[in-house]
């Protein structure tokens, strides 16, 4: 949150506090009561909002009878809920008080729920049930990521401080142990994590020491003694189906997936439907096979089973990173090689005019790129080579782009505003699967064609958060290209109720695939495969299609460069449902990057650089 938000934030409570301050004064306390709540989660360590709190538990005729002002039957309001756990640590229910304050915690980890007086006393740790504080734990656990993120470690820290000081002063108490042992690990203390679940383990050896023991040793880098421990623990009690399954995929991550195999086929054998075995499997396929057989294996598991979410949960695990499956790649065209050089210069700004000769004719969505970062420049493109990169491969109805010999201009006129912005707000350079991409296109479903087609030659500028600043700074493509990918695939959402066959929508995607080179080639063809993924009817179709493109740019490889070749390999191989000549032919010339390109080979797909990919993904 930034501080202007935080701001805003203050300021709601503050006014929610003294909205409750006159229903005090009215004697109105449930009405005062709705308002602290609301002031609470707007910022629940203002120290007016816990004197309100004090004053009406004061009016109420105590802590105790204050209760009644924040019932928890039924759907609970997160402020209510924080708003009784302070009152039951001011009526002295130090169990209740935790286990809620807890909750809250599970339920939004990186609000500062924790950061209260009380809950910081030194000798809370006797006053709370040791059964009461290991029950807290898990409810706090279900919310928090693993590892927790270090933006909301500050956050939780003070419940960590009091569990710690639990486990202290109740050093033998069995699950409080196991389940402390969770929330250190998320901290990222994997040693103490290790010696709480082991002294639990050795109390008690029992299903949650064991499983809190093996997730805790293979947090701390010793998978072989988690494995051991776990399937000891499958040996005495055969049934926890999901700590089997956690075997089978820390065969996988450990570089064994065969060996995880088998424990898999044992859980479907006696669950054909288990929500986690089946998707589990496609996943280690996937590390022994590679390719993307079983990643659609995993969107189609999704598509029959809506409620098993560990499929798309897992497909995007396996798809990040992955050319047109989890993100937008990059692009090779000298112009844009050039512009990232113009780009690193420290005296670069919006207003320098780059000019530049480009001895061949390229992409005219390049010049989209160089024009969004810097307005003034002059790109000028020399020779047209063999075969002509302008010609499209068929009749084609839909154009984007016009020539004056070398010179490209937009074919189609500019959007209308609302078009534009909601492509603006909806565009993204990564995304978690095809269909997840499909599905989140579908708000452009109402944007007329004609709209979209002008998206294309006429992008909207990246929006103005961070990571919009640090693509106009540093690599512009990779916004167009995902504004045009998205556009696509709100083509793919127009009248979705006709059959594929026969469709407008079909129609305009294919004229972009089959027309010149361009980067809405591969917009276009993302979002055929898009539709593929998700509609199994337009599979055949969709590949043939594809292939077709493929083909032609690998015959016009042997003679000149074709940029696009090897994201055409990566929308191929996205189909892993094509002809077997197909699947070779994108095989052999992604294998080969590095060839020269008259030897038909395509380069590796280009892809966001290091500090972009630190920005989306928190790591090289």
């Amino acid at each position: 949150m930034s501080g202007e938000e935080r701001g805003d934030e203050r300021l709601e409570a503050r006014g929610e506090v003294a909205l409750a301050r006159l229903a005090l004064d009215a004697g109105d306390l449930a009405h005062a009561a709705d308002h602290l709540a609301e002031a609470m989660v707007h910022d629940p360590q203002q120290p007016d909002l816990h004197e309100a709190l004090a004053e009406l538990c004061a009016q109420a005729g105590g802590a105790a009878a204050a209760r009644a002002y924040f019932p928890l039957e039924g759907q609970v309001f997160l402020g209510t809920l924080v708003c009784r756990a302070h009152v039951e640590a001011a009526a002295g229910d130090w169990d209740n008080a935790v286990g809620l304050l807890a909750s809250a915690i599970g339920f939004e980890p990186s609000r500062p729920w924790a950061h209260t007086a009380w809950l910081a006393r030194e000798d809370l740790a006797d006053l709370v049930d040791p059964q009461a504080a290991a029950q807290a734990v898990p409810r706090a656990l279900g919310g928090l990521p693993d590892p927790l993120p270090e933006e909301m470690r500050e956050a939780v820290r003070p419940f960590d401080t009091f569990v710690r000081a639990a486990v202290r002063r109740h050093p033998d108490h069995v699950m409080l142990l196991a389940l402390a042992s969770g929330l250190v690990r998320r901290f990222g203390d994997t040693a103490e994590a290790v010696r709480l679940a082991e002294r639990a383990h050795e109390l008690e050896p029992g299903h949650v020491a064991a499983v809190m023991l093996g997730n805790a040793l293979r947090a701390h880098g010793d998978s072989d003694r988690a494995l051991a421990v776990w399937e000891a623990e499958l040996a005495r009690d055969p049934s926890d189906s999901h700590l089997a399954v956690d075997v089978a995929e820390l065969y996988g991550a450990t570089g064994r997936p065969a060996e995880g195999l088998r424990w898999l086929d044992r859980v479907l054998a006696a669950e054909p439907d288990h929500p986690k075995a089946g998707p589990a499997r496609h996943g280690l396929r996937h590390l022994i096979d590679g390719g993307t057989a079983h990643l659609l294996a995993l969107a189609d598991h999704h598509r029959a089973h809506p409620d098993h979410d560990y499929a798309p949960e897992l497909l995007a695990h396996l798809a990040r990173q992955q050319p047109w499956l989890g993100m937008v790649p990059g692009t090779g065209e000298a112009t844009v090689n050039l512009l990232h050089r113009f780009l690193e210069s420290p005296d670069t700004t919006p207003e320098s005019v780059l000019e530049m000769t480009v001895s061949h004719l390229e992409a005219p969505s390049a010049l989209l790129a160089v024009r969004l970062a810097l307005p003034a420049a002059e790109i000028d493109f020399g020779a047209v080579p063999e075969p002509d990169p302008r010609l499209p491969l068929r009749q084609v109805s839909s154009r984007i782009w016009a020539w004056q010999d070398t010179a490209p201009a937009p074919a189609v006129p500019e959007p209308s505003a609302e078009a534009a912005e909601l492509v603006r707000a909806t565009a993204e350079i990564v995304w978690p699967s095809p269909p997840a991409a499909y599905d989140h296109a579908v708000r452009l479903a109402g944007l007329a064609p004609e709209d979209l087609l002008g998206v294309l030659a006429h992008p909207p500028a990246p929006r103005e958060d961070g990571l919009g600043r640090a693509l106009l700074a540093h690599q512009p493509e990779l916004w167009v290209r995902a504004v045009q990918a998205f556009a696509c695939l709100g083509i793919a959402h127009h009248r979705a109720d006709q059959p594929w066959e026969g469709s407008r929508r079909r129609e305009i995607l294919l004229d972009l695939l089959l027309g010149p080179e361009d980067w809405t080639v591969e917009a276009a063809g993302f979002a055929l495969a898009a539709v593929a993924w998700t509609h199994p009817e337009a599979r055949a179709d969709v590949a043939d299609r594809l292939a077709q493109r493929l083909r032609h740019a690998a015959a016009s490889a042997r003679t000149r460069e074709v940029p696009m070749l090897s994201s055409l390999c990566a929308l191929v191989l996205a189909c892993p449902w094509a002809d077997a000549a197909a699947l070779d032919l994108a095989r052999r010339l992604s294998g080969r990057a590095g060839a020269r390109p008259a030897d038909g080979a395509a380069a590796q797909v280009p892809a966001p650089r290091r500090g972009l990919l630190r920005r989306l993904f928190g790591r090289r």
